[in-house]
């Protein structure tokens, strides 16, 4: 490993969403290259294999695998938890290749107290009872992406700033904050219930630390955010988690990305052919 990468005992990536229009797979690319993890954590929807069928797969997508791939080669402890876009993985759930693990959840014993790791989905009522309009909902919202991306194109070329639709959209209706609240302590109360001192999530895009105090007791909430509109991660050293946020780092920023981002290209690749190519990389 390069000693110019940032050294980070473990780093929580979810939400990552590659196949589709939204996600920032270039950006992601680059922070991996930057850190040198101990664990790293795929914690759900890393590939969107619901959204497959449009057979979307740019180079860039297929370069954060090999980026994975590459840290798990290297020894990397790497854990693919399994979330509702990528769930058909989780007939995989405990098998291990090497340093790489599919599970549908991980338990670590931490300095300062057991963290339980899930991607979140079992606790959305949609999810879990309406499969097809969480479906219909994840077309709607990577539309909404495409659209945004030429809104901030156009914004660009006028001088403005880049908006975000969807998460004007979230922070400003009262039912989806609402629901936010709710997943979160919900999730808090699952892993109080269990006894452990941290609970981290996915699946609602919204990065967080925050401590939710039940009864007598306190538990700390984390939610690792997502790769398509926020770029966060949760990175935990020494004992203390903290968010990292990609939009912020100035090193990130100042260096140029190496690929073209505005390359699109469709490939005509089916997810058995794709599933079989990643598997390769892993063995090679």
């Amino acid at each position: 490993m390069s000693k110019n990468k940032r050294k980070v005992e473990i780093v929580v990536l979810s939400d990552i969403h590659l196949g589709t229009y939204g996600c920032q797979a270039n950006a992601l690319k680059k922070y991996l290259k930057s850190i040198q993890p101990e664990k790293l954590i795929l914690n759900g929807d890393i590939m969107d294999i619901w959204q497959f069928k449009k057979r979307y797969w740019p180079k860039s997508h297929m370069k954060v695998i090999k980026q994975i791939v590459s840290l798990a080669a290297e020894g990397v402890e790497t854990y693919y938890i399994t979330g509702n876009h990528d769930e058909i993985l989780r007939k995989f759930a405990g098998m291990k290749l090497g340093s790489f693990h599919i599970l549908n959840d991980l338990k670590i014993d931490l300095a300062n107290g057991k963290a339980w790791f899930f991607h979140g989905d079992v606790f959305d009522v949609i999810i879990q009872n309406s499969k097809w309009l969480a479906r219909l909902g994840a077309i709607g919202y990577d539309i909404l992406i495409l659209l945004n991306l030429v809104i901030n194109y156009l914004a660009r070329l006028f001088g403005r700033k880049k908006i975000s639709m969807s998460k004007r959209i979230k922070d400003n209706v009262k039912s989806a904050l609402k629901y936010i609240d709710n997943f979160e302590e919900t999730a808090a109360r699952a892993g109080q219930k269990r006894g452990f001192k941290y609970v981290i999530c996915g699946h609602i895009h919204k990065a967080q630390k925050r401590v939710v105090k039940l009864e007598q007791e306190e538990i700390t909430y984390l939610n690792s955010g997502d790769w398509i509109e926020n770029l966060t991660s949760l990175e935990y050293n020494k004992g203390e988690w903290v968010i990292y946020e990609y939009n912020k780092d100035p090193k990130m920023n100042e260096e140029k990305t190496e690929d073209n981002e505005k390359e699109l290209i469709i490939i005509d690749l089916s997810m058995n052919t794709l599933l079989q190519n990643i598997l390769e990389d892993f063995q090679s």
